[in-house]
């Protein structure tokens, strides 16, 4: 009769947070130590890639001297890459998230074979112009290529263009390790590479005013768009 009692405030305080908030702790802890081990795996993709041009250049062959990677550390939870007109900005995102309803990874069993299975830390991944970044053109927008969403036991699927693990339904039958990270980065290097700068339509650029031209901040809003164009809708498999 006593187990029909409900739990006074104190052992549910208590069951949430041994239960829920020490999950979505180990969670960003796992995380964290992911963009850790990614931080460094992009300045060995950098130095391999900028080891491989050079023996191009060593060949003959006249390459810019824009042709060249450079990785940057921006901190805990932000890296970048430098390479040729691109950057792409990796961004682990402070907080722990959960899925809503309707989203489809509730169609994989592993998802719903636990409740905290699909407790997520996510890494971002976002492509900028090499001059907006280098000028600091606050206008200037930087577009989401990928994402990853690894959870506690370090299962994990991706969102993304040509993302080799864009499949929910594989939601925990991988887990993340080096080649799987890898593969992850450099399909966004590519996509990145493969995103073009179209020339902006005449009618949004045609006029500016006296303020516009005379302000020191002021610049051209100048952004990315690929030939086939840009869509959310085709980024994620089932």
């Amino acid at each position: 009769m006593d187990n029909d009692q409900p739990l006074s405030p104190n052992k549910q305080l208590v069951e949430a947070l041994s239960g829920k908030s020490n999950v979505k702790a180990l969670v960003f802890d796992r995380a964290l130590e992911v963009f850790n081990n990614l931080k460094e795996l992009l300045a060995e993709i950098s130095n391999d890639l900028d080891e491989a041009l050079d023996e191009i250049k060593d060949s003959g062959v006249e390459l810019s001297r824009r042709v060249k990677l450079e990785y940057r550390d921006k901190g805990k939870l932000e890296a970048e890459v430098r390479f040729a007109d691109d950057v792409l900005v990796f961004s682990l995102l402070p907080d722990v998230y959960q899925f809503d309803a309707k989203h489809s990874v509730w169609k994989a069993p592993y998802a719903t074979a636990a409740p905290f299975n699909t407790y997520c830390g996510v890494i971002t991944v976002h492509n900028f112009l090499y001059e907006s970044v280098k000028l600091n053109r606050e206008c200037d927008p930087g577009y989401l290529v990928a994402r990853l969403f690894i959870n506690r036991e370090g299962c994990f699927f991706v969102e993304g263009k040509n993302q080799p693990r864009n499949k929910i339904s594989q939601f925990g039958s991988v887990k993340l390790d080096k080649k799987e990270m890898r593969d992850f980065v450099e399909s966004a290097m590519l996509y990145a590479i493969s995103f073009d700068l179209l020339v902006p339509p005449f009618d949004n650029v045609k006029t500016i005013t006296v303020g516009d031209k005379d302000s020191d901040d002021y610049r051209i809003p100048t952004a990315k768009l690929n030939g086939f164009g840009y869509s959310s809708d085709d980024v994620l498999g089932e």
